[in-house]
């Protein structure tokens, strides 16, 4: 499937769809969340103003096949990988690894010497297996719900 699935620069008009695979991959996809911590990580897709401020200033890399996004990882001036989410149909097949070789091109074609991300358990091992190391594990709370996540840090 990878090897049919178009990689490009995100704009404008694609946020709320990404607000939509955000959620697809956190309430659909395997997780080591409750269903709780999964609701209250993403109660609903994102859409709107809100979401929309939350991109803006990020660069935005996304996979599509034919017109469905499957995925997409952004990156903030710094090195800040701040998003990274594949739907579930798409998990697996290669598009995580196609998607983090555009930022880790971007980010050095910028000037940047080191990459930063949040990363929750499900994508821990997918940078782990991008070179990235664990810097520090944080409990993150999200109203009544606790989230572990991992700091993780590559140099470029």
């Amino acid at each position: 499937m990878v090897s049919t699935v178009e990689i490009r620069r995100g704009q404008k008009s694609d946020f709320d769809t990404l607000g939509e695979v955000m959620f697809d991959a956190i309430h659909n996809g395997p997780t080591q969340y409750t269903r709780d911590q999964s609701k209250a990580w993403a109660p609903a897709p994102r859409r709107g103003a809100s979401w929309a401020d939350r991109l803006s200033g990020k660069e935005i890399f996304l996979g599509t096949q034919d017109t469905e996004i499957l995925g997409f990882m952004t990156i903030e001036p710094g090195g800040y990988i701040d998003f990274a989410y594949i739907r579930p149909q798409a998990q697996g097949s290669g598009l995580f690894r196609r998607l983090f070789e555009m930022i880790e091109r971007y980010a050095r074609d910028h000037g940047e010497t080191e990459l930063m991300t949040h990363a929750s358990l499900m994508a821990q091992p997918a940078f782990a297996a991008m070179g990235f190391t664990l810097e520090l594990r944080q409990e993150v709370h999200i109203g009544a719900e606790k989230l572990m996540r991992a700091q993780m840090t590559k140099q470029l």
